[in-house]
């Protein structure tokens, strides 16, 4: 019987919204439907409400919380690793720096070892230059005496010669080699 009389006033509803025009028809309670529909209204928003406040909001609750510990897990496990990671870029840049020190050191220590090297050697090079140049200059220096030597005779006998046929006398012979002596003594200390 009651649903007979629900569709006789879903029949009769529209009739009624346009007889009273200057009224809402949401607003009026005088409508049977209208107190049907939030009558149910209500009951369906207090089902709804048991089943999300019982079942739906504790399941949303437990993803949420499931959530949360997951990412702070991750960010727990992210902080670590950045730590480890920090720590292994530190020990890299203390052996890089530790591995340049040393690098360097064994390069000074090589161009010191070259360059002592390099000086004895240049030493003993020199020091063997200047005993064959003192060699050399003894043996310049004997063979210009031995050929100042040899000169001597030839020097007396050409000048003693010239100083004939210019003057038409020869001079004594001690005073000519007296004479060239002091000519080559000049020549020698100029």
């Amino acid at each position: 019987m009651r649903r007979f009389s629900t569709a006789l006033l879903l029949a009769l509803a529209p009739a009624a919204a346009m007889a009273d025009e200057d009224k809402m028809p949401q607003m009026d309670f005088s409508n049977p439907l209208t107190l049907d529909q939030v009558g149910w209204m209500a009951v369906i928003i207090v089902v709804l409400y048991l089943v999300l406040s019982r079942w739906g909001l504790p399941q949303m609750g437990k993803v949420l919380e499931n959530r949360a510990a997951i990412i702070a897990r991750d960010l727990a496990a992210a902080r670590a690793a950045k730590l480890e990671a920090d720590r292994a870029v530190a020990q890299l840049t203390a052996t890089l720096s530790s591995a340049r020190t040393n690098a360097q050191a064994e390069v000074a220590k090589a161009v010191a070892d070259a360059k002592a090297e390099a000086g004895a050697k240049a030493a003993t090079l020199n020091a063997q230059l200047d005993a064959k140049l003192a060699e050399a200059e003894a043996r310049i220096e004997a063979a210009r005496n031995a050929a100042m030597s040899a000169i001597k005779p030839v020097a007396s006998a050409a000048a003693g010669e010239m100083l004939l046929k210019l003057t038409g006398s020869v001079p004594a012979q001690d005073e000519l080699v007296r004479r060239v002596d002091d000519a080559l003594a000049a020549r020698k200390a100029a």
